[in-house]
């Protein structure tokens, strides 16, 4: 075990998880004067706690985070001891395919928790070294920066400039370059043993759904610890620092591989385009024609332009922003503002997984218990998409109350949805913050008023 290997002086509460992070004991395996790389058995144990913390997603081993929890040195030490001698090779990344909103399928590539946890030891050494040379206006896998520190900037610039190219470029994570790549974590650091795991990770083979391994010759997997952070290095070299030293004035957002970049007339925007098209091909990435394009943000200050000439709106981190008719916060009156919205894609997305929750089956709860197994979904929804036009997510949470009158018609028998409605309702009135999007105005009764005007 860990604590009796490299973590003797931990102790563990009565429920079995450890209450401190003491430094370990000598090892028992003999000394470690012939351990080749600079890898303590502590990054070890502090990536683990990290990523027991993190999604539960299985890799090609079947092991899960629960079966680590349970004996985390018996698969802690073998970890550490191959990735300071030298001798770690990661497993293959099982491959899976997740919907996207345009109906086309997003590739993940899942690595096992142990490989997660060797990912994070790299990962936590390397970050401090990029870190302070990426752009401000990079924000994706970033430690204090979020989605929507971007959707702010990107708020903010378009009420100045009236032109945005909403960039995007085709399959970026499946087309890295590894050569290149490397050379760029060559420049920023000399640390040998960070090279050589991060070479191995990215030719790591992958794992088709049908049991296929295949090898990789190019991009690094969606899903893996170390990869957000490799991806970043390549579109800092490629895009971010070459745009503040080509084009100093013109600002953007970028968001992993999300872009989007402001312009003052749609002559700039082809100019830049086509710049841009010239410098991403050298690093072997290409803009997708199909949802690459340049779009008017107008607002009541400048005259609409016909929508067959140019684009009126862009998507941009599950939003979308488009010319909307405003309140102005002094109660002065409404205007046409450019705006973001929850975008359609996110409402089908939500939709869809509420739909696959089948929560109306759940017959074996009480009301209160449904609302505590909902409330995580529902908070994380609603404290992304009500930041910009709240009311627009109202359909969503309509469907969402509709579910729950299903559960409620099948857990206590009433013989029409109209009774359950009733029921529900009068639970909402004695108990509005219940659930957690009823306390935030989305309540039964909202929705039937919604319905009736």
């Amino acid at each position: 075990m860990l604590e009796v290997r490299c973590n003797a002086g931990l102790a563990k509460g009565p429920t079995g998880q450890y209450l401190s992070c003491l430094p370990p004991r000598k090892s028992r395996s003999g000394p470690t004067s012939a351990k080749t790389q600079p890898i303590e058995k502590r990054q070890v144990w502090e990536s683990w706690k990290r990523i027991r913390t993190g999604g539960k997603g299985v890799g090609v081993d079947g092991l899960t985070i629960a079966e680590v929890d349970h004996d985390p040195g018996q698969y802690l030490y073998p970890v550490w001891n191959r990735l300071a001698s030298g001798s770690y090779q990661p497993p293959a990344v099982r491959e899976k395919s997740i919907p996207k909103g345009n109906g086309k399928e997003r590739k993940l590539g899942i690595p096992t928790i142990l490989d997660r946890v060797a990912q994070q030891v790299i990962r936590a050494e390397l970050e401090p070294l990029l870190e302070p040379l990426f752009h401000a206006d990079s924000y994706g896998y970033r430690p204090g920066r979020s989605a929507h520190d971007a959707l702010a900037k990107c708020v903010q610039r378009t009420r100045s400039k009236r032109y945005v190219i909403d960039l995007d470029i085709k399959a970026f994570f499946d087309t890295i370059d590894h050569e290149k790549l490397m050379e760029m974590l060559a420049r920023h650091t000399d640390k040998q043993h960070i090279l050589l795991y991060c070479r191995r990770w990215l030719q790591a083979q992958t794992m088709k759904p049908q049991g296929e391994l295949v090898d990789r010759t190019e991009g690094t997997p969606q899903g893996g610890v170390i990869s957000p952070l490799l991806a970043n290095l390549y579109l800092h070299e490629a895009f971010d620092r070459w745009m503040s030293q080509r084009f100093p004035r013109i600002e953007f957002e970028r968001y992993a591989d999300d872009i989007v970049i402001h312009a003052s007339s749609q002559e700039q925007c082809e100019m830049l385009l086509m710049c841009i098209k010239k410098r991403l091909g050298e690093y072997k990435l290409t803009l997708s024609a199909e949802k690459t394009k340049t779009v008017y943000c107008w607002d009541d200050r400048i005259a609409p332009r016909s929508r067959d000439e140019i684009a009126q709106e862009f998507d941009f981190l599950g939003f979308t922003f488009k010319p909307r008719y405003l309140s102005r916060k002094d109660g002065g009156g409404c205007f046409w503002g450019f705006w973001p919205g929850i975008s359609a894609k996110s409402r089908q997305r939500i939709g869809s997984e509420l739909r696959d929750l089948a929560f109306h089956a759940w017959q074996e709860l009480s009301l209160r218990e449904m609302a505590k197994r909902l409330a995580p979904r529902i908070r994380g929804w609603l404290g992304y998409f009500s930041r910009y036009s709240p009311r627009e997510i109202a359909p969503v949470m309509d469907q969402l109350n509709a579910r729950l009158i299903k559960w409620v018609r099948r857990k206590f028998q009433f013989q029409t949805v109209e009774f359950a409605r009733a029921w529900l309702l009068r639970i909402g009135e004695r108990q509005p913050s219940l659930f957690f999007h009823w306390s935030k105005g989305f309540g039964v009764g909202q929705c039937l008023f919604r319905r009736a005007v």
